[in-house]
């Protein structure tokens, strides 16, 4: 991918917290790009670090028990790794915004809608409240939300879930944002409402051009919506890919693990248990020597034991910009 096609590249995030027990890294290493225009996905396992990757790009990892290092964050060109507190204010909302997993805990259940939705607005842009209350009114029409007249002045709670996700979207994209982090967007909500949520995200993707993150843990949506995926597994990435090339040659044991946990409509036949991957995501805190992968793998060799494998091309015909994190891929083949 040129470097003009680029709207976002993050080279070397590493996130770590101190507590008593000493500093865990959270996240380790991760770098990965987006495309102009491009649905790229984070899909892992809860606990993974796909939820503190969008917190630390947006800056809001909590002081000063986190702190966030990287190489280099680009934001359309623009360094944003090291930026304070108040640079990232300005663009935060502006130039990169977050849907975040649960509407209902992130609007202020006293204020109006219409408020918290056109707030953005008022920071960066110094509009009134007339002319906040009629853009937000667009953003709603926008978004899909009926009779949006008549939900401008409503509260949070006299919102279904599905209106509320839908005024989480309509927040940010009011700015017209260069990248939209979309955090579990789809969560609790029922199959016909994720299915319009997911189709206004596609929709909007076109018509208003703005690139997405998508973090989810369901492979059917990275399926339907993404153009690229990134694979997490305690706090790092373990495979990264072309969707269509990624699903047709898994090349990480985990994320075959993944796929092969989709619930199919022929499966599990009688007296048969829907295949799972054993174990459970290590204690970040305790995590074991060299592929952290190890204790839950089926083709763990002697080297998976003692040496993390690092990000690798993940084999003949699995297509450019195709990785893994796995031995398996390796120069040498494991022997190391």
């Amino acid at each position: 991918m040129a470097e003009t096609d680029i709207i976002l590249s993050v080279q070397g995030l590493t996130t770590e917290f101190s507590g008593d027990r000493g500093d865990v890294r959270v996240l380790d290493d991760v770098s990965f790009d987006v495309g102009r225009g491009r649905i790229v996905g984070v899909v892992g396992e809860s606990g993974s670090g796909k939820s503190m990757t969008a917190l630390s790009l947006m800056g809001l990892v909590p002081q000063p028990q986190g702190r966030v290092s990287a190489r280099s964050i680009t934001l359309d060109g623009q360094e944003i790794s090291r930026l304070g507190p108040s640079a990232m204010r300005r663009i935060r909302g502006r130039d990169i915004a977050m849907v975040f997993q649960e509407p209902m805990t992130s609007l202020n259940p006293v204020r109006r809608v219409w408020e918290q939705v056109g707030e953005p607005l008022a920071i960066h842009h110094g509009l009134g409240r007339r002319a906040i209350r009629a853009r937000v009114l667009e953003m709603f029409e926008l978004v899909g939300i009926p009779e949006p007249k008549t939900r401008l002045d409503a509260y949070p709670h006299q919102l279904s879930g599905g209106l509320r996700q839908r005024a989480m979207i309509a927040m940010g994209l009011i700015c017209e944002p260069k990248l939209l982090i979309a955090d579990e967007p789809t969560t609790a909500l029922d199959v016909t409402t994720q299915s319009q949520i997911l189709r206004l995200m596609r929709d909007l993707r076109d018509r208003v051009g703005t690139s997405i993150i998508l973090i989810t843990h369901d492979l059917g949506i990275i399926a339907e919506m993404c153009d690229e995926v990134n694979v997490m597994y305690a706090g790092q990435l373990v495979e990264q890919g072309e969707v269509f090339a990624l699903f047709d040659q898994p090349a990480h044991p985990y994320t075959r693990g993944l796929l092969a946990s989709i619930p199919r409509a022929t499966e599990p036949r009688a007296g048969r248990r829907m295949p799972s991957i054993p174990g459970m995501v290590p204690n970040l805190a305790k995590l074991p020597p060299g592929c952290r992968f190890n204790p839950r793998c089926g083709e763990v060799m002697p080297v998976c034991l003692r040496r993390d494998p690092g990000l690798t091309a993940a084999g003949t015909g699995s297509g450019p910009g195709h990785t893994a994190r796995c031995w398996l891929h390796s120069p040498n083949g494991g022997t190391a």
